[in-house]
């Protein structure tokens, strides 16, 4: 591939993001606070749910939900899963929450969730910017959340972020973390100063974008970062069109870290370790260990802290951090951050099947 960008600074940045991406990740601030009034605006009355949340979504829809649960750790006190496919899990009863989240409002396995909900009997709601749910939504009086418009979906991770937060807190899933949202959106200000456009050139974002390109990065969380180090991984697939993979401590341990005996032979492999304050003791220590033993075969390898004092904060730190780093990567690639050119193919072949 031919490197058309050498630099990350301003001249550099808006050469190589002609479809203005990192003005929508650095809004990141103002649209978690556009979120929470948006979730207001949708006047949701509180419904006990004592089956849990399943929030239904795919893609950048889906993220919300897992970070969401990565957030509320242990405060959660029902199940908050994930679905991403055409079906609820087997498990799931009337009395099971159902927030069904898709940007476009079109997500086939979305529509099929939210059938297979009303099916059910479950008390859903939907987190939509329109398409065919908001219209089933409206005709059948299920609560609708409104997502802003005029995002790529991976971009509007807050809206679906403080959905997820704001709907467990609503079905009696989890307590309402809605100040720490607050405190979030405040200090993610900061750290766009630091680490966004204006930043230093030597700045984290920036460095680590540097120190990844031309690698493979694999990246690796464990409890509140194993969700963003997902979220790490398809930033890096969608904005930088290069291939990227995200494991968990301490599993990794037990399978992935061997392959890295061969690595050198195969690819020119980096890994990042995404850590927080709170991690088990032991975990923490496996970070340690896990990068000293990797290290030979990495061309990279990097320790990234999360930022800020509760959990929301924290998590928010890490996916904004991500999302910036994965778009410089793609102007130090040479390709412009937006188009995803082969989903939307993949679509319309689908589509032609139905």
């Amino acid at each position: 591939m031919e490197r058309t960008a050498t630099g990350l600074d301003g001249p550099a940045l808006a050469a190589g993001d002609p479809s203005a991406q990192l003005a929508d990740v650095t809004g990141l601030p103002e649209q978690l606070r556009d979120a929470a009034w948006k979730v207001e605006s949708a006047s949701i009355p509180p419904f006990d749910a004592p089956g849990g949340l399943i929030v239904a979504g795919m893609g950048g829809s889906a993220i919300g939900g897992l970070l969401a649960r990565a957030a509320l750790g242990d405060r959660a006190s029902r199940p908050i899963m994930v679905a991403r496919g055409y079906e609820l899990p087997p498990w799931a009863t009337p009395d099971t929450a159902v927030l069904c989240c898709s940007y476009s409002g079109e997500t086939e396995e979305t529509l099929a969730c939210y059938e297979a909900a009303g099916a059910l009997g479950a008390p859903r709601i939907v987190a939509t910017t329109g398409g065919r749910l908001a219209d089933l939504a409206r005709a059948e009086g299920v609560p609708i959340i409104p997502v802003a418009g005029g995002y790529q979906p991976r971009a509007a991770v807050a809206y679906m972020i403080v959905a997820a937060l704001e709907v467990a807190a609503l079905t009696g899933a989890a307590p309402s973390v809605r100040s720490e949202v607050d405190v979030a959106a405040a200090h993610a200000e900061e750290l766009v100063s630091e680490w966004g456009p204006g930043g230093a050139e030597d700045c984290l974002a920036k460095s680590l974008a540097r120190d990844l390109d031309g690698t493979v990065p694999l990246i690796a969380g464990s409890g509140i970062t194993s969700a963003v180090a997902y979220r790490w991984k398809t930033q890096f697939n969608e904005n930088a069109k290069m291939h990227a993979f995200a494991h968990e401590l301490p599993e990794l341990d037990h399978n992935e870290i061997v392959g890295w005996t061969g690595a050198q032979d195969a690819a020119s492999f980096s890994t990042v370790f995404l850590d927080d304050q709170d991690l088990h003791p032991r975990a923490r220590q496996r970070i340690a260990l896990t990068r000293e033993l990797v290290e030979p075969s990495a061309a990279v390898t990097r320790v990234v802290q999360t930022r800020g004092e509760s959990p929301t904060e924290r998590v928010i730190s890490l996916v904004l951090l991500g999302d910036l780093v994965s778009v410089y990567l793609a102007v130090l690639r040479g390709v412009d951050p937006q188009p995803v050119e082969v989903i939307e193919r993949l679509k319309a072949r689908l589509g032609e099947t139905r």
